[in-house]
């Protein structure tokens, strides 16, 4: 990872002091809405389960992994600030999301996922189904079943749930924290804008109908913070189906690669550098990738990571 990268690493990396607040007498409740939802807790959470990695490390980034029973399904590779403290969680399931009876094996309190699709039938059951238990569950609000509840994905939107998960981990100080070094990492990459006047391929996944990122999600504010243009701005969405067509005709100045388990971005760079008319792109032929992992392209924490990540790479630093 790049020193400017590293640098916002370590900044938010958090000291957790492993106790976590004691819902006995005397503790307040805490209530807050999530996806058209009422999230209510004695106090706050003791025994909480993530299920994907964007709520894993939004816990991390806080230091409640003292106040942690279980984590699942990861993305790629937890960010290297929290790996000592991801590893004092038990993972459930690195690669998918845990069986129903493993995860209330843990007798969670609270289950946070990034996703709605976490509490289908397929995956651990519905959230009515852990009302029924008495445990709370959350959502990411950018994730939220119901779309039209979605908030705008935007900083001001990632910081509310950061401190969302201030609120229910009893942890507001430290939330607080996070959101001011996003801020204030955000406002340095934007006086830099080392993307002015470059056009910018977002390439997540797939060949032959490339994912990319839209004028909507994580990839769209950290192109809009290090100046750059949105060869898919006309998209709408955060990630959705491009086409190489439009790829061929922006040829981009620099190309964005995901790097994620199931599509790395080593794969992405062999198959544009042998696509007989991709290998011709401008950004393919002067070598102009930038590398984010998956994890730090979506909204949580780690996107202020993705952001300074991209803006360091072109400023020729190695990510």
């Amino acid at each position: 990872m790049s020193s400017a990268a590293l640098s916002v690493a370590a900044a938010l990396t958090l000291t957790a002091c492993g106790g976590s607040s004691n819902s006995g007498d005397g503790t307040a409740s805490i209530s807050l809405q999530n996806c058209g939802r009422t999230v209510t807790l004695d106090g706050p959470a003791e025994r909480a389960v993530t299920l994907n990695q964007g709520a894993t490390e939004s816990a991390l980034s806080i230091g409640a992994q003292g106040q942690m029973v279980g984590t699942a399904y990861l993305d790629d590779t937890v960010a290297p600030q929290w790996q000592a403290a991801y590893a004092q969680v038990p993972a459930l399931d690195e690669k998918d999301y845990p069986s129903r009876e493993a995860l209330l094996e843990t007798k969670p309190d609270l289950v946070f996922a990034s996703y709605s699709s976490a509490f289908d039938e397929k995956a651990v059951g519905s959230q009515e189904s852990f009302d029924e238990l008495g445990i709370a569950t959350y959502v990411s609000p950018f994730g939220c079943k119901d779309k039209s509840k979605r908030p705008p994905v935007a900083w001001d939107s990632i910081a509310t749930e950061i401190t969302d998960y201030g609120t229910l981990f009893g942890r507001e100080s430290e939330a607080d924290g996070v959101v001011s070094q996003m801020r204030e990492t955000l406002a340095g990459i934007e006086s830099a804008a080392l993307a002015k006047g470059k056009s910018i391929f977002w390439y997540d996944s797939n060949t032959d109908t490339p994912y990319v990122g839209g004028n909507a999600g994580g990839p769209q504010l950290i192109i809009d913070a290090v100046g750059g243009t949105n060869v898919f701005a006309g998209l709408d969405g955060a990630w959705a189906d491009g086409s190489w067509e439009t790829v061929l005709k922006a040829n981009p100045d620099v190309i964005v690669l995901a790097d994620a388990s199931w599509d790395t971005a080593e794969a992405k760079k062999e198959y544009l550098r042998n696509d007989p008319a991709l290998k011709d792109l401008k950004a393919v032929r002067d070598n102009a990738f930038v590398v984010v992992p998956f994890s730090a392209s979506t909204p949580g924490p780690r996107l202020i990571e993705g952001a300074a990540l991209v803006n360091d790479q072109l400023g020729g630093g190695r990510g």
